[in-house]
């Protein structure tokens, strides 16, 4: 007996089909876990249906982006839309799009045993000029016939399921009120395929992307669950990938650079407290005591209060950016990865299996949880706070008073700052605790009561520099009266620069000059070093300080380890910069363009490429085996011992 096809309206019949591909999506994250099942041991149910609830976003999101053809073409309001033919293609359309997007998924069921993360863009690359492929793909389907099987019958389920439903057109007599209802209609649909294809509609948030994965998992090796690959190849498609590199040998490269770090135990662990306070774009020009050089010794810039505690702790001549958003700020800071070309967080490697200071610090007997009085999910710091072992996330969703949230970014600075302080009172020590504060961001507003109460600078954030610096220093009072602060190491830093003042910053060496500071209550850690300080530094100089006996991987350098040469690199889009005894090259495309020595010129202006042959080499072959040793490991997912 022929089963009955049920007619629906165009607009059902659309929601119906968009259901059922998220119904089929699902079946394929079943899917991918039970033929992995053991390579994600100790998974709980529970934990699974956290990742089934987490990953209908990616699902969205990939959905409205490949059946972009299909949904315009259900939604223009004409009367072709009605026409069996018209139905019939749009039909064919929908099945070969979706039926190409569920044999992806299930050929990802095999390929992750081999890369250990969802296929991204980097795998055209890797097969572009494989001679052999369509006999390798010949060869995959009779030695992974199950998967093979399984996406087939997802295949004829999405047929058999599109097939029990067909569109009606209106009557004659609601045709034009139809019409008119419709011309509303597609703007509303529109603006929904905006919101899901980026993941939200907070202006906060960013694009929904691979990392954000982290956020719906415990531990960072399940994300790979919650995604799935049309979603990862579309968003790494217009991301570079990594090229493998091969300058020097591996024993050469690990005279050079050699990112391993095997520490060996030499003495007790010291298991104080660490808290990393992040400053939205507190350039280091903005800092008086940062800059004593200038206006002859004048210069008071904008921070009377970090002024006061630089003299009783110990920073760098030079301290940088490793990039230049707050995205590249989080991997350089907790796990010594910088981003170079790509923010690490949106690139093809996002999920790659990394240690992150938390994690690390929680083998330790460490409990950490890191604090941003944004929206939660902004940034996707949440997810990669996650993906580098933090305990708990506390965002403007944990802030009980909403009154203090400034209308556009998140919690003002002093009250979040006086939430992080109580709410560290409760942890139990040692703890890990991280703030990334807000306020010094666009539109650059300080809080009413606030008003004319700090100097307004010739830009607008100095004004907001003041507040922030004014709620650190209330942090630090009620801090003081802490039992734990007398046991914390204090690391103060900022993600990136803003805007310029000085014409001593307004070039690839000032631009990327923050603060990076150590403070430890009643310690020997003051000073200026004579150092050439990075973020990346601050996960291997904070595991030395703690006298940590681990071996990890970290892109950056002990500072305070004085038997090596200080040195950082940060990239601005392919342009590579390494920043080494006094001097700075600029590299493109492998080929060192310029030379300049940064404390002596300050404006960049005399290039010395062809006047210091012995340094240019070794600063070229220097950065040459940390390009190769960053891309070779982040294509490997080499970045744990």
């Amino acid at each position: 007996m022929k089963s009955r096809i049920r007619p629906v309206g165009i607009y059902a019949a659309l929601l119906y089909r968009m259901a059922l591909m998220m119904f089929i999506f699902t079946l394929c994250r079943t899917g991918f876990y039970l033929f992995n099942h053991k390579m994600f041991p100790g998974l709980t149910g529970a934990e699974f249906l956290s990742i089934l609830r987490g990953g209908l976003m990616f699902d969205i999101s990939a959905l409205v982006y490949i059946n972009v053809l299909f949904i315009l073409a259900q939604i223009i309001p004409f009367e072709v839309r009605y026409n069996r033919i018209y139905q019939d293609i749009s039909r064919y359309l929908f099945f070969i799009i979706n039926g190409l997007a569920i044999a992806i998924n299930c050929a990802d069921f095999v390929y992750y045993r081999f890369v250990l993360k969802r296929a991204t863009a980097e795998v055209f690359r890797t097969f572009q000029n494989e001679s052999g492929l369509l006999r390798l793909l010949f060869r995959f389907q009779i030695d992974y016939w199950p998967v093979v099987l399984f996406g087939l019958a997802l295949i004829f389920l999405m047929i058999f399921l599109y097939n029990r439903i067909k569109t009606r057109s209106p009557l004659p007599h609601t045709r034009i009120r139809a019409f008119v209802l419709n011309l509303f209609a597609v703007p509303v649909i529109i603006i929904f395929f905006i919101v899901a294809a980026r993941g939200g509609y907070r202006h906060s948030t960013r694009p929904v992307s691979i990392s954000n994965a982290a956020k719906y998992v415990k531990n960072p090796r399940d994300a790979a669950i919650v995604l799935n690959t049309p979603f990862s190849l579309i968003r790494t498609f217009d991301k570079k990938s990594l090229i493998r590199y091969s300058f020097f040998d591996d024993k050469k490269l690990n005279e050079l650079y050699n990112p391993h770090y095997k520490p060996g135990k030499k003495g007790e662990f010291n298991p104080c407290n660490v808290v990393v306070i992040i400053l939205e774009s507190f350039s280091r020009e903005y800092i008086g005591a940062l800059n004593r050089d200038l206006d002859g010794g004048s210069y008071s810039g904008y921070s009377p209060f970090l002024d006061s505690l630089i003299g009783q702790s110990l920073t760098f001549t030079v301290s940088l950016a490793n990039g230049k958003k707050s995205i590249d700020a989080m991997p350089s800071i907790f796990a010594s990865i910088p981003s170079l070309e790509t923010p690490y967080v949106i690139s093809h490697y996002a999920n790659n299996t990394i240690n992150g200071l938390p994690r690390l610090l929680k083998d330790k007997g460490y409990y950490s949880a890191f604090f941003h009085g944004a929206p939660n999910g902004s940034m996707g710091f949440d997810s990669f706070a996650r993906m580098a072992g933090f305990d708990d996330y506390f965002g403007l969703d944990q802030y009980k008073d909403k009154n203090d949230f400034d209308g556009m970014w998140g919690v003002w600075d002093e009250p979040f700052l006086d939430f992080f302080c109580k709410t560290i009172d409760a942890f139990t020590q040692p703890f890990f605790a991280s703030v990334f504060t807000v306020s010094s961001h666009h539109p650059f507003r300080v809080p009413e009561k606030y008003k004319n109460k700090f100097p307004k600078g010739p830009a607008p954030i100095l004004e907001v520099i003041g507040y922030t610096d004014y709620a650190l220093q209330k942090f630090f009072a009620a801090s003081q009266e802490r039992p734990w602060f007398s046991n914390t190491l204090f690391v103060i830093t900022a993600d990136h620069t803003n805007e310029t003042v000085r014409k001593e910053f307004q070039n690839d060496f000032g631009s990327y000059c923050i603060p990076i500071i150590f403070y430890k209550p009643g310690s020997c850690l003051n000073g200026i070093k004579n150092k050439i300080a990075q973020q990346i530094d601050i996960m291997p100089t904070v595991l030395a300080y703690l006298n940590y006996d681990g071996e990890y991987i970290a892109f950056g350098n002990n500072l305070f380890d004085d038997s090596a040469e200080s040195f950082a690199f940060n990239t601005n889009g392919s342009t590579y910069h390494l920043y080494m005894k006094d001097h700075m090259i600029e590299m493109i495309d492998n080929k060192v363009v310029a030379l300049y020595n940064f404390i002596n010129d300050r404006m960049l202006q005399n290039n010395l490429k062809n006047s210091n042959d012995s340094l240019r080499t070794m600063m070229e072959n220097k950065l040459r085996a940390v390009i190769q040793s960053y891309n070779n490991r982040l294509i490997d997912n080499n970045m744990i011992p």
